[in-house]
């Protein structure tokens, strides 16, 4: 007999992918096209919600060539915060992305209020997230306040579109990112809507991540009636691609900027200093929560060595190049370009460049830029371990990574030496595709049980621990020198 498909739209920053999963994990068909750009004034990003729209119909069209899916799951950028008009279904101003800094003022101004926030939202009082951009909206945007606006991140827009108008909703660990979300009570926060200036009312309903959303109505190359039915925001989706389900595993997306996340198991902690504490996600009997720590430039990095300094011309040069000198040669590069997340939260930070001689090569370069990616996620997870043994926790169990840098052996070895613990990588690096499938999967019956998704996963490479190489004290007093 044929498996059943599930169908995963995985909504990036850049672009968008489709792809339609077996019952065995394993994929039939993947799709991706990318979008527009838009940068209006500098630290401001945008998208149109309408070219994200377009280009989701692309690839599931695309897609859909090769075998009707049972079941939908979603996953997406995560803060990026759309505003559009429930009777017309049209965007009432561009999509205001993750990565905007124009509310960073509004941030400021709320700072006597930062241990209420973290309380409530698990958050740090940062532009990064969506409450803001919807106070903005409405303040500075021309987004007019009525029963007619609908506010959603990128999976809500997504669902409200499949749904042909009809359904607006969001899950758990989505809505934990909106700053407007109380994670202990796993409701919206009318004590934080009036404190950023949001109405609740345009708000989404917010249901398990696995579960009934909607079903579609009115999409080509898709059954009227196909259930979508599986939401999570990107980083969690990716904890759950990769069979993260004890308290204890965790793993790091190297991509542009990096993210840990770590299970924790059901039950909420006191705020943890440098960490957010965010809804993982809720298959319909309560949350289970998750650490996390952002990382802004991890392979943006090596972008900036390539597009800025241009000393490599392909980004895959770097491991190569990396690993022609033995070390670094005595140079740290600290890449705070957006300031520094987790565990400092400095957005006043900036990059440094620390011990050049003239004995610097571009290979140093290229080796500090790997070492920087191994630091900082050193940096964020002795953090939570210093964090969770102090609360009684279970600490790092071992690291899975996926993301496009975690191609590299040489990093990943490096990553092991310096954090003491396995680092495994799967055989199927699209792990954020892959949990926005099982959750929907989950919810129609093509898998049973978390057991039976822990079998799909499947190692392509494990790295244990060696002797550490020096520098990281090095890198900790380049930290020093950049921040504030």
């Amino acid at each position: 007999m044929t498996q059943p498909l599930v169908m995963a739209l995985d909504a990036g920053t850049t672009g968008v992918r489709a792809r339609l999963i077996r019952k065995d994990g394993t994929s039939v068909a993947s799709a991706y096209r990318e979008f527009p750009q838009y940068f209006p004034q500098p630290g401001w990003v945008e998208h149109d919600a309408n070219e994200i729209w377009d280009a989701i119909c692309g690839v599931i069209a695309e897609v859909t060539q090769h075998g009707s899916p049972v079941a939908i799951g979603i996953t997406n950028q995560r803060e990026t915060i759309v505003a559009w008009s429930r009777a017309t279904s049209q965007p009432l101003h561009r999509a205001i992305v993750w990565q905007d800094r124009r509310t960073a003022n509004h941030c400021e101004s709320l700072g006597a209020h930062i241990d209420r926030v973290r309380t409530t939202t698990g958050l740090v009082l940062d532009p990064y997230f969506s409450g803001t951009k919807c106070a903005w909206l409405i303040n500075e945007g021309g987004v007019p306040v009525s029963d007619d606006l609908a506010f959603g991140t990128i999976d809500s827009w997504l669902v409200w579109k499949l749904s042909g108008g009809k359904v607006h909703a969001t899950d758990p660990s989505n809505a934990s990112r909106t700053m407007l979300f109380d994670i202990g009570t796993m409701s919206w926060s009318e004590e934080m809507c009036a404190l950023i200036g949001v109405p609740i009312e345009a708000l989404p309903q917010v249901l398990p991540s696995s579960g009934m959303f909607a079903v579609t109505s009115g999409i080509e190359g898709l059954s009227d009636g196909t259930p979508i039915s599986g939401i999570a925001g990107d980083q969690q989706a990716a904890l759950f691609g990769q069979a993260c389900f004890a308290p204890g595993q965790a793993k790091n997306t190297y991509g542009t900027g990096s993210f840990v996340l770590m299970n924790i198991g059901n039950h909420l902690p006191a705020p943890m200093n440098g960490m957010l504490t965010t809804v993982a996600w809720d298959l319909g009997a309560g949350p289970v929560y998750a650490l996390e720590g952002s990382i802004f430039v991890t392979g943006a990095a090596v972008q900036w060595l390539r597009d800025g300094l241009q000393i490599i011309e392909q980004s895959s040069e770097t491991e190569a190049l990396a690993l022609s000198v033995p070390d670094s040669g005595g140079l740290v590069f600290v890449p705070a370009l957006t300031g520094l997340g987790s565990p400092w939260w400095d957005p006043d930070a900036r990059g440094g460049v620390f011990g050049i001689t003239r004995g610097t090569t571009r290979a140093h370069f290229a080796r500090a830029a790997v070492e920087s990616m191994v630091y900082q996620t050193r940096d964020v997870i002795e953090a939570m371990n210093t964090a969770l043994e102090s609360s009684e926790r279970p600490t790092l169990v071992d690291l899975r990574v996926d993301g496009g840098a975690s191609a590299m052996n040489s990093m990943l070895q490096m990553q092991s030496d310096q954090l003491g613990v396995s680092v495994l990588r799967p055989r199927d690096l699209e792990t954020t595709s892959l949990g926005a499938a099982y959750l929907a999967g989950l919810a129609v019956g093509v898998w049973s049980s978390l057991d039976e998704i822990t079998q799909n996963w499947h190692l392509d490479k494990r790295f244990d621990p060696g002797p550490a190489a020096p520098g990281y004290e090095q890198w900790l007093r380049a930290l020093q020198r950049v921040r504030n």
